[in-house]
């Protein structure tokens, strides 16, 4: 009997491991994308508190709680496994991901841009459904989201830079908004130039893994930098985070929901190009795009695929809902 009680909690970790592996994957993709964020992912698929929280729990203190109950109750403790696990996903799917993700959105703007659109509206609908009680705060918490994130969709990004302190800044600012449903890092590191210099140094890594290993060090060195950034933004901003979920859930709540009301400006699958760049393959790429209507696109608008993807992706996230309301039944069903 304890043999197989071992064994069944052995492989609820192990399903709990795999499916938080996913969610990371997830996330990671979505972080690639410029106008998409993994905060949203998070959001969607229930981790979002769990995640600002354990980052928020991590302090100098996990040394000194190693020194002294050992690492299997510090790991324990910070709830590491979680992270580690997630942090994985999310690095699996930018090292692998990504250039598929970039090739679809070379080949199929309309449609990626469509599905991508409906995520975004079912995750609204699934985040503004988590505010028990409306008010006029909450209201103009909404609206205020609503118009910071519209607006960050409409700046015109600045010209490129790649200098270490600017990867260490453009990491701080990113990781902000890569854990923010419906703020995208990937279209903040656009705005702030950094877009390319960060994707140049996650291929120029690749690359050195085959043999360039002179450009393979000075993508390390700036990705490392970048990593600092970003893990000092994190850890300042999920305990403001942490403790507007503790104290100001509801408006918390709205100004999220705002955040990726705003962003549907960005991921509206029929655009103009307003004024272009060169990337780092030396392709003239779309910088600056207007939302325009279907009728007006310049070429096949393709409606009904759009909507069909658009669809397919409002389903994902109200299925990833019934899947985890369905989860949470069962579990209740067995407590009691």
């Amino acid at each position: 009997m304890g043999e197989f009680h071992y064994g069944s909690m052995a492989s609820n970790a192990l399903i709990s491991h795999l499916t938080t592996y996913l969610k990371g994957i997830a996330m990671g993709a979505a972080d690639v994308v410029p106008g998409v964020s993994g905060g949203t992912i998070a959001f969607i698929t229930g981790i979002y508190e769990e995640l600002i929280g354990t980052i928020h729990k991590l302090d100098l203190g996990l040394f000194k709680l190693w020194k002294q109950d050992g690492f299997k109750a510090m790991w324990r403790h910070y709830n590491l496994g979680f992270l580690a696990v997630l942090f994985m996903g999310i690095a699996t799917s930018i090292f692998s991901l990504a250039k598929l993700i970039t090739h679809l959105l070379e080949s199929h703007p309309v449609l990626v841009w469509a599905f991508f659109f409906g995520l975004i509206v079912a995750s609204i609908i699934y985040v503004g459904k988590q505010i028990e009680r409306w008010n006029l705060g909450v209201l103009i918490a909404l609206v205020v989201g609503t118009a910071v994130s519209y607006s960050i969709t409409i700046a015109e990004p600045i010209g490129s830079q790649d200098s270490l302190w600017f990867m260490a800044l453009a990491g701080f600012i990113a990781i902000i908004a890569m854990i923010l449903p419906g703020l995208s890092g990937a279209f903040i590191l656009l705005l702030l130039g950094a877009y390319e210099p960060v994707i140049g140094a996650i291929s120029g890594l690749i690359d050195g893994l085959s043999g360039e290993s002179d450009l393979m060090w000075e993508s390390v060195l700036k990705l490392s930098v970048f990593a600092v950034g970003a893990i000092a933004g994190l850890k300042a901003f999920s305990g403001v985070l942490n403790w507007m979920f503790n104290n100001y859930k509801a408006i918390t709540l709205a100004v999220l929901t705002g955040f990726m009301l705003g962003a549907l400006n960005k991921v509206w699958p029929w655009k103009e190009v307003l004024s272009t760049r060169i990337n780092s393959k030396g392709i003239e790429v779309p910088l600056l795009e207007e939302s325009i209507a279907p009728a007006n696109f310049n070429g096949d608008p393709q409606l009904v695929g759009a909507i069909s993807c658009a669809v397919a992706g409002c389903v994902l996230i109200l299925g990833f809902e019934w899947l985890a309301k369905r989860k949470s039944t069962l579990a209740d069903g067995r407590q009691a």
